[in-house]
């Protein structure tokens, strides 16, 4: 208050003063003595009964001799890894219930989403895990990777996926279309097939997101794998989902007035495959992906300066100079990814992978399937942002 002086409370004075203090007699949930000085009947704060004796109740046994099963704060209690299904976590007098907190994060499932969580991380510094002969990483996909997407795919483009039933079990090709400047949609495409299948989709990819560092290494641990025939045929053969966008680089690249305007599949490459390995192929149609980074402008000077294949100017640089880096952020559209009835290749034969014209036929009526999939989910929606 105004007037009077402030008073100086001394570090030393406070630690003469409880020079002489009994500790608290108690024992925390381990078994270790507590260390918190004593107030009353010795026993402090924490430990000293409610005056409606409702602390009453015996001390817990101390933990068996053995590994640490959880660690002690004041008023709360941490589980250890043996525990199932939680005890009751006591609450600090006017604190914050953690377990609430925890529950509202990470769903009435948090226990196991911390058993899972530590369960992971012994198994990356044990090397308990496997890795196959592409580098796909499972362990490290389902944990890490897939869970960083899944926010995205439930509540930022709420994506529809119509039709996963048809996706067969045995080893086929997943075609789809390609779009939105920056390939997303095969990012989001591999985790829908898994939350719909439990299967993890081998993409193949271009050269290009191999020779970048960090791409490179990441898109091998995650199942692509380079764009090649004999790589492709051998993971059909294996019974994998494998997924191609054949537009490449020309779909997602293309202007926005050209949206869902699908582009040329290239030579057929992946038509030749599923021909050789008699591979079912899955026509695929994304929605929703073309609109996420309009492509206003494609800078080609600079792109072949820095060997990129397009150098786009999209919309949301005009909001930079208002909104700074949140403006370029990817727009929230509505997406619909629907999966396509199976083309059988077997009633070409294997020898029809040799010849062009039939490989051109079934690139073609791939592609227009594909086409006709777009128009009709873009006539049934409502709006691009809304579901």
């Amino acid at each position: 208050m105004a007037g009077e002086q402030a008073q100086v409370i001394s570090m030393a004075a406070q630690r003469a003063a409880r020079q002489g203090r009994p500790r608290c007699a108690a024992e925390t949930v381990d078994g270790r003595p507590c260390r918190n000085y004593a107030v009353e009947d010795g026993s402090c704060r924490v430990h000293a009964p409610d005056d409606d004796g409702a602390d009453e109740q015996p001390a817990p046994a101390p933990a068996p001799a053995g590994p640490r099963s959880g660690r002690s704060l004041p008023g709360l209690s941490l589980p250890g890894p043996g525990s199932v299904d939680g005890p009751d976590l006591p609450r600090p007098p006017g604190g914050i219930d953690l377990v609430e907190g925890l529950q509202a994060v990470l769903g009435d499932g948090w226990m196991e989403h911390v058993r899972q969580t530590v369960a992971f991380l012994r198994r990356r510094v044990t090397g308990d895990y496997e890795v196959d002969t592409y580098g796909l990483d499972p362990d490290l996909l389902e944990h890490v990777f897939l869970p960083l997407l899944r926010p995205l795919h439930r509540h930022y483009w709420r994506i529809d996926s119509v039709g996963s039933e048809r996706i067969p079990d045995e080893g086929c090709l997943l075609v789809a279309n390609h779009a939105g400047t920056v390939p997303i949609d095969g990012v989001m495409t591999k985790l829908d097939v898994y939350e719909q299948t439990g299967r993890h989709a081998r993409e193949l990819g271009a050269d290009l997101v191999f020779r970048l560092p960090f791409t490179g290494h990441v898109a091998r641990k995650t199942g692509a794998t380079l764009a090649h025939n004999e790589d492709a045929e051998r993971l059909l053969r294996a019974g994998e989902l494998v997924a191609v966008w054949p537009e490449g680089f020309k779909g997602i690249g293309k202007p926005f007035k050209d949206r869902y305007k699908l582009q040329r599949f290239g030579r057929g490459g992946f038509v030749s495959v599923a021909l050789r390995t008699g591979s079912p192929i899955v026509p695929t149609a994304i929605v929703g992906s073309e609109e996420i980074y309009p492509l206003l402008y494609n800078v080609k000077t600079i792109a072949r300066l820095f060997g990129f294949p397009y150098f786009p100017i999209v919309a949301q640089m005009l909001a930079v100079p208002f909104l700074g880096p949140v403006g370029l952020l990817p727009l929230p559209s509505k997406w619909v990814i629907e999966y396509g009835q199976p083309i059988d290749t077997r009633e070409y034969g294997p020898d029809a992978a040799d010849d062009p014209m039939a490989v051109f036929e079934l690139t073609d009526r791939v592609r227009d399937t594909i086409q006709q999939m777009l128009y009709r989910n873009l006539m049934g929606r409502r709006s691009v942002f809304l579901g």
